[in-house]
């Protein structure tokens, strides 16, 4: 196939990187070689099949790093995701017929893509723990009612799971992607809520212990697909958070480098931490999208299992919730 000169194959190791490419099912090979040929001979011709778009970052011995855009108009949503070589068919495009390189992959693995579970974190820490403790102001009892308090947000967000430890509290939940037009799986990614939890529990936190909260969020793939997003033992004694990938290190990374980074005098502390692709997922009014004047800060960190540096923005949530667009900001 693609022996035609007008065809540009490219092998799993000669992808092209940083630059715009489709996603495509093997399924899809024949009928886009005969469309595109019958385009170079000045026939009409379909568009075919379903694309997804991506572009290729980072390629190794067995796998190809890609950043993929899930096909919304809701929002702009990139997402990190490896591409087994062994799920590779072939690359091909044709700059004569001004056509981006598809990538066409095994369909069972693409369509695994598109309905497989992904990830929302968020790492929530109280602020003057140490000094409280010293103090010896953080009673029993106010530790209860702060728990049964988080019980009560916890029952109102049901599909999120929330995770005390020490004076930490981790919010996971699980989202798809979907497949328009191929399945009954819908887009269900809602970062917004994930800000209007933590500003809830800002506000209990104040209430009951007199301490203030910043929060770490990330998104993104997660190894644990198919799972719920809390895992108890039938015994009662071991809690599985069923998370292991990109985003999970992330959010421990960008916590430590906030950290850091206001102890250095880097930058002022902030009441939210947010990895890039988070971020700019939000749906923000227009005004405030086109120029965020000082209310973001970016900031720089080592992002593990990724090709490139990561990036985190840092503000105060409530300008995040404020200059949502009206629909988000419920």
């Amino acid at each position: 196939m693609f022996e035609h000169e007008i065809f540009d194959v490219y092998s799993f190791n000669s992808i092209p990187l940083d630059r715009d490419c489709y996603l495509m099912a093997e399924t899809y090979l024949a009928e886009y070689e005969r469309s595109l040929l019958e385009c170079f001979a000045g026939r009409d011709s379909d568009n075919v099949g379903y694309v997804s778009y991506v572009a290729a970052r980072k390629i190794t011995e067995q796998t190809v790093e890609l950043s993929w855009y899930p096909d919304t108009n809701a929002r702009f949503h990139e997402l990190t995701i490896s591409l087994p070589k062994a799920q590779f068919i072939v690359c091909v495009g044709s700059g004569r017929c001004d056509t981006k390189p598809h990538i066409f992959v095994k369909s069972a693995w693409l369509n695994d893509l598109h309905l497989r579970d992904y990830c929302l974190f968020a790492l929530v820490d109280a602020i003057g723990v140490k000094r409280a403790l010293q103090d010896r102001s953080l009673s029993r009892e106010r530790l209860v009612r702060l728990r049964s308090a988080i019980d009560e947000i916890a029952a109102r967000y049901r599909t999120v799971a929330f995770i005390s430890f020490a004076d930490s509290l981790l919010l996971k939940s699980n989202w798809t992607v979907g497949h328009r037009f191929q399945s009954a799986v819908k887009y269900t990614y809602e970062p917004e809520a994930f800000l209007r939890i933590i500003q809830e529990l800002r506000s209990i936190y104040r209430n009951v212990l007199g301490l203030d909260i910043y929060a770490v969020l990330t998104q993104g793939a997660n190894e644990y697909y198919g799972d719920p997003v809390l895992q108890v033992s039938a015994s009662g004694n071991h809690v599985c958070l069923n998370s292991l990938g990109i985003p999970f290190t992330q959010l421990m990374a960008i916590n430590a480098a906030a950290i850091e980074s206001f102890k250095l005098g880097a930058h002022q502390p902030s009441d939210l931490y947010m990895d890039e692709q988070f971020f700019r997922s939000l749906r923000f009014q227009f005004s405030f999208a086109r120029d965020p004047k000082d209310a973001i800060g970016k900031n720089h960190y080592r992002a593990p299992m990724m090709s490139t540096a990561g990036v985190y923005y840092s503000s105060l949530c409530q300008v995040i919730l404020d200059n949502l667009a009206q629909a988000e900001a419920q």
